[in-house]
């Protein structure tokens, strides 16, 4: 491996160990400057994983991002704003603004794709799922007092849902729902339908990346280097969030008669939650749209993409290639969200399955010559 390689690498996983050490010793929890120091912290970290020339205003939106996402999960200063709006915190608020963003700019995503069945079709069935079982569903819930339960979310993705302590104070059917669908029914889809059913079809996080991010897509990193740290991170996470639901369940059933194992399961949940779901979902998987790409964290971090990757690469679903019609334009690649290089397969008249496809079909749909098709056969 080449030195500057192992600079930018070490350098990497120092910047990294840093932010862990300073969320730790509340570096981060000062009102007023925590914030912004937080922000800053994950900004200069991204830095180091750039290797290419992006417009300079693409950093002062990524910046901004992730001061949001640090804002909203760090302090309450949202609360004022959201009981102003009539919601009951600021997690509701940020629902209705995440759903606001995939609805509007689903529609923008329409209009300039609307020549394109797939797309127009996909694109309305992520926006349908997000207003109706992401937002409106889990709030007709909670008015109804009961517990909210977003039934587009499923364990390992919400990691939360194979806690004993939350999913068994949900009646019977929702719980049976959540174990079932993590276990059975999702990976069968997979098989037979390939991720996209949920990346790009289904899942929240994909539907704001297609839509709201979709000016953003061709920024993926295409390297060799990603590639190699794409393997390690997202199989890392799954792996991460396994050990984690373990811990949680064996603390549930025995924890009161271990509490020092109750202290180590307690400090591990919250290591997940914050690193996990916090720092590289939202302000990471968000907040680098503008500079790294839409697919950050599904693409490098997202236990479930990990995890319906693994059942496709073994299933139906693969994208066929024509062959001799490759004119290596090379438009595939650059379009690709995560950062697969198609073109190579197109050259060589390669049908292929990639664990990391979402099957968005945009390979498909800006090839000049039809050369990609995506197929369960």
């Amino acid at each position: 491996m080449k030195t500057g390689v192992v600079i930018r690498n070490a350098l990497r996983a120092g910047a990294a160990a840093v932010y862990m050490a300073g969320h730790y010793l509340g570096a981060f929890s000062a009102p007023h400057t925590g914030p912004v120091l937080h922000a800053a912290v994950i900004f200069s970290i991204m830095l180091l994983f750039l290797g290419r020339r992006i417009p300079w205003w693409n950093y002062f939106l990524s910046l901004g991002f992730i001061y949001f996402y640090v804002v909203l999960f760090t302090t309450d200063y949202l609360e004022t704003p959201a009981a102003l709006l009539g919601f009951a915190n600021k997690w509701w608020l940020y629902g209705a603004l995440y759903t606001l963003l995939v609805t509007v700019f689903g529609v923008v995503f329409i209009v300039r794709h609307r020549g394109d069945r797939y797309q127009v079709i996909r694109t309305l069935t992520a926006m349908a799922v997000q207003v109706l079982l992401a937002f409106m569903l889990p709030f007709a819930m909670m008015l109804f007092g009961a517990r909210e339960f977003y039934f587009s979310y499923l364990w390992p993705l919400k990691i939360e849902y194979f806690y004993p302590g939350t999913i068994l104070a949900f009646p019977l059917p929702v719980v049976l729902y959540s174990f079932l669908g993590s276990l059975v029914l999702f990976p069968l889809l997979a098989f037979f339908l390939g991720k996209r059913f949920y990346c790009s079809w289904a899942c929240g996080c994909g539907a704001l990346a297609e839509t709201f991010g979709d000016r953003w897509r061709h920024l993926s990193d295409k390297s060799r280097g990603a590639w190699r740290f794409e393997r390690v991170s997202i199989y890392g996470t799954l792996l991460l969030a396994v050990i984690t639901t373990a811990v949680v369940v064996a603390n549930w059933a025995v924890g009161s008669d271990y509490p020092l194992f109750s202290a180590a399961a307690f400090r591990t949940q919250e290591f997940y939650g914050y690193f996990i779901a916090f720092a590289l979902s939202g302000a990471a998987g968000v907040g680098f749209y503008p500079v790294l790409g839409t697919r950050v964290w599904c693409r490098f971090f997202c236990p479930m993409a990990a995890l319906l990757g693994l059942v496709q690469k073994r299933g139906r679903f693969h994208i066929r290639v024509k062959r001799g019609m490759c004119i290596s334009c090379g438009r595939c690649s650059t379009f690709c969200e995560m950062g697969i290089d198609v073109r190579r397969y197109a050259q060589n008249d390669e049908t292929f399955t990639r664990a990391a496809c979402v099957g968005c079909g945009m390979c498909a749909r800006v090839c000049p010559r039809g050369v990609l098709r995506l197929e369960n056969k």
